[in-house]
């Protein structure tokens, strides 16, 4: 999501808009919501091989088509404008950023290339008991074992935890914290699906007992690669808000000019419209949000931690917001199991707590530009 986007970029939008007609349509979406995995493996496969989705911000000397994250971005704009079900947020942003991030070439050769052909889900196991991502918060501990390491404890909330076949898991040694790829399934790995709102993002609990582990990167270095990929999980989210705002104020307004009351479209009432205009202008204004901080990310800025927490926050409010006027303006249809705009709203509630709620990132924009020691 480049402040001016280019050709490329506008041939990359109209390549994913195309393939997720196709694969993520609402039906798809439905016939995702209560199956296991949770999304289309041949979908996602096919979004390998055809349009390289997977491979898009990876390095060629692994495997991958060499581009950045403003190309990233659209393609998350554009998954969550559809409500794509498949793991993109887990394996493409977070540990494909985590391997990256981390240096270790061994690592990013033995892994990414498998990620990058689609033949591979990963994901990052941070977070245990804060909504957010915190070092205090890590009590999972890794202990040496032979040539190798070996894990114990809980991750209560991994996302697509249950479908990964490669976890990154974030664990305290006397170093400090690290990080560990553990490949599933293994000795002592207990994955066990959450019940959750959402049901377009799934998340596991994993449980480490005794469980083998290869240090990622350096012993103590952890927790720097993790503020890292952080900061770009956080813009990645909120360009996928920013997709599901979109689509759901184009649904809102086409609603509205079919709807008739009164012998007129309910859209020609002024209320409605004076709503509607405050909707587009959220809309833009976390379009324009998202848009800096993707910026800030493909040029590493020394704001960017500013930049995504603003954008996160923003973000977060806009879509919840777009998302229930949506089906208050929908009216009793609106709140059936039969209409998408609940889908919508599940997404934007999930999304708005997923790495910090607006609140806990304004606290954190505090204390980056000074206002809190």
């Amino acid at each position: 999501m480049a402040l001016i986007p280019t050709e490329e970029h506008d041939a990359l939008r109209d390549v994913m808009r195309a393939f997720l007609a196709k694969h993520s349509s609402e039906s798809a979406v439905r016939a995702q919501l209560d199956g296991e995995p949770g999304y289309d493996e041949s979908a996602w496969r096919t979004a390998a091989d055809q349009i390289g989705l997977q491979s898009l911000a990876i390095p060629e000397e692994f495997g991958g088509a060499g581009y950045g994250f403003d190309e990233l971005a659209i393609v998350m704009e554009e998954t969550g404008r559809a409500l794509y079900t498949g793991p993109v947020l887990s394996t493409v942003v977070l540990a494909t950023n985590a391997l990256l991030c981390s240096q270790d070439k061994n690592a990013c050769e033995q892994y990414l290339p498998a990620i990058a052909a689609g033949e591979l889900v990963a994901t990052v196991a941070v977070t245990e008991h804060a909504a957010h991502w915190d070092p205090d918060d890590i009590t999972v501990t890794a202990q040496p074992s032979g040539a190798g390491w070996v894990l114990t404890g809980t991750k209560p909330y991994v996302l697509d935890g249950a479908s990964a076949g490669l976890l990154v898991v974030a664990a305290r040694t006397p170093a400090g914290v690290s990080l560990f790829c553990v490949e599933a399934p293994a000795d002592g790995l207990r994955i066990e699906p959450r019940d959750v709102l959402d049901l377009s993002r799934r998340f596991a609990s994993v449980t480490f007992d005794a469980t083998p582990a290869v240090l990622l990167g350096a012993d103590g270095a952890g927790w720097p690669v993790l503020a890292d990929v952080f900061d770009r999980a956080i813009v990645a989210l909120a360009c996928e808000q920013v997709g599901g705002t979109a689509a759901v104020l184009d649904a809102t307004v086409d609603y509205l000019k079919v709807r008739h009351q009164f012998g007129r479209a309910i859209g020609s009432f002024q209320a409605l419209k004076h709503r509607c205009a405050d909707m587009l202008v959220e809309l833009e204004s976390a379009r324009s949000a998202a848009a800096y901080a993707s910026t800030a990310v493909a040029n590493s800025a020394v704001d960017l931690s500013t930049a995504a927490s603003i954008a996160k926050t923003y973000c977060s409010k806009a879509f919840y917001h777009v998302a229930a006027e949506s089906i208050q303006m929908h009216g009793g249809i609106g709140f059936t199991w039969e209409h998408p705009a609940h889908l919508y709203f599940k997404r934007a509630k999930s999304a708005e707590v997923l790495f910090g709620s607006p609140s806990w990132h304004r606290e954190r924009l505090a204390g980056l530009i000074g206002l809190v020691s």
